[in-house]
């Protein structure tokens, strides 16, 4: 079985932005991401992160995944209980959604940002990092 547990952020939304993800296969890290990704907001580092761990899991030969994110409104759009709305959430929306077409079987779930804190502390890590290099 394998899973996808991801997170984006952005400081002040809109703001400095970064992801971070772990793909794992039961319960043994795979590969795992740490990225800043520019100035954004909370919602396109979600979209951000989901997409790139999905690419990441094709990569790896995936064809099974089961999704976990702390971001109740991107799990929603793509499980199509919401609508998107926004025009730069449309676009990652749709990115997103054709790569999870590429899948024999996936889910999206929500989870608490307790239950994901591994991705969390990878997102910051990479905030924290971007942050302290232009501070210099």
């Amino acid at each position: 079985m394998y899973k996808l547990f991801t997170d984006g952020g952005a400081r002040g939304n809109p703001g400095p932005a970064a992801i971070g993800g772990v793909l794992y296969q039961d319960e043994k890290i795979l590969d795992s991401f740490s990225l800043y990704i520019g100035h954004g907001t909370n919602n396109q580092a979600e979209y951000k992160a989901i997409i790139f761990g999905l690419e990441l899991a094709k990569k790896q030969g995936v064809n099974e995944l089961a999704c976990f994110l702390d971001s109740e409104l991107v799990v929603k759009q793509l499980n199509q209980e919401y609508k998107v709305k926004d025009a730069e959430l449309a676009k990652l929306f749709v990115r997103a959604w054709n790569l999870s077409l590429q899948f024999k079987k996936i889910s999206f779930s929500h989870v608490r940002r307790e239950k994901n804190k591994e991705a969390d502390k990878l997102l910051n890590q990479a905030l924290e990092k971007q942050l302290k290099n232009s501070a210099i």
